[in-house]
């Protein structure tokens, strides 16, 4: 099993964004050295909690400090953006770091007035919300980057320059419903699985992703179904500790559940005064329904080993809120050592 990150760059109390965004470059060096396979950037607009907003402009600044790890978007959300411009912009980040870039896209809303602020085609009904032809912008993003499109398509005898560089970067769709995973699957793309907003939906979405899918042609080509599963997760060197700081994911959506959108993340000791006090680490049980999977290193990736293994996927990529950066950082040195020395 491989471990990778998608960081939203989340917001410590009394600390800034700009604060925040320099932790996230400390923690990519770690992921660097550590082994981790990717480290993506997540697409949050209006956010204060966190501070990963553009993905695209974050990359850079991780790949040029980072020397194998590959770095993406987690993901930019394709449905208030121009197709060409998201694959330009991507190859032109390819050809900066070649064979470093992943782009990731999916869809997402930020509440109507933003959502129309970001919208490319203001002639759409504001009351719409995401773009009905998701399955044609990708497609289309398929085609800039991965060979052309075909005879009928309206831009098939168009082609404007796109940097040079060999084919890439390679595409993967996050999504989390069966929904998204069938739209995977048809277009040939890689999967992610963001089992941290629906963990209950996770082995359905892998089924409808394996039995839609369709090789796909071309330098990028899939040929078999390629999954991998998101999931929030916290390992500290004691199971009460992760307990505590998973604490933080917890309050966020006990918070959300009842309509309280508040101007940042709870703390751990705010969560705990809400909630009352943790109870411990993750069991077996749970793994499907918990918003974050707990405990120490061992007990965390042994849980994470199993799951992979249920949905079939060979990589987990890592969510977290850990608001305290140094048990951020000792949170991601213990998965990445119960993988070296456990969890095949």
């Amino acid at each position: 099993m491989r471990l990778s990150i998608v960081d939203i760059s989340s917001v410590s109390p009394g600390e800034t964004q700009v604060e925040a965004l320099q932790h996230s470059t400390e923690l990519a060096r770690l992921a660097d050295g550590l082994g981790y396979e990717r480290y993506w950037l997540a697409e949050h607009h209006a956010a204060a909690p966190q501070a990963s907003y553009a993905p695209e402009a974050l990359i850079p600044a991780v790949a040029a400090v980072t020397n194998r790890i590959r770095v993406g978007s987690g993901a930019v959300l394709l449905n208030h953006y121009s197709p060409f411009k998201v694959a330009e912009t991507f190859r032109q980040l390819h050809a900066m770091f070649p064979d470093r870039i992943d782009l990731g896209v999916g869809r997402a809303s930020s509440g109507r007035v933003l959502d129309y602020a970001l919208q490319r085609d203001r002639s759409r009904d504001q009351q719409t919300g995401a773009a009905e032809d998701y399955g044609s912008q990708l497609a289309e993003v398929q085609a800039w980057l991965n060979g052309g499109f075909p005879d009928d398509h309206p831009f098939h005898r168009s082609h404007p320059m796109m940097p040079e560089v060999s084919a890439g970067p390679p595409i993967w769709l996050l999504g989390s419903s069966p929904g998204s995973a069938s739209i995977a699957g048809k277009l040939g793309l890689p999967y992610t699985y963001a089992a941290f907003i629906n963990p209950a939906k996770a082995q359905a979405a892998f089924t409808a992703y394996r039995n839609s899918f369709q090789p796909s042609s071309g330098p990028l080509g899939m040929a078999e179904p390629h999954p991998m599963l998101a999931v929030n997760a916290v390992s500290a060197d004691t199971d009460e500790e992760a307990a505590h700081h998973a604490m933080t994911v917890h309050g966020l959506y006990h918070r959300l559940s009842r309509g309280v959108l508040a101007s940042r993340h709870p703390s751990p000791d705010e969560a705990i005064a809400e909630m009352g006090k943790p109870q411990g680490a993750t069991a077996y049980a749970d793994r499907w329904n918990t918003r974050s999977i707990t405990g120490t290193g061992e007990h965390v990736t042994e849980l994470l080993s199993t799951m992979a293994d249920e949905v079939g996927a060979a990589e987990v990529m890592i969510q977290d809120m850990i608001l305290d950066p140094p048990a951020r950082r000792r949170s991601y040195e213990l998965l990445a050592t119960g993988i070296s020395t456990g969890a095949p």
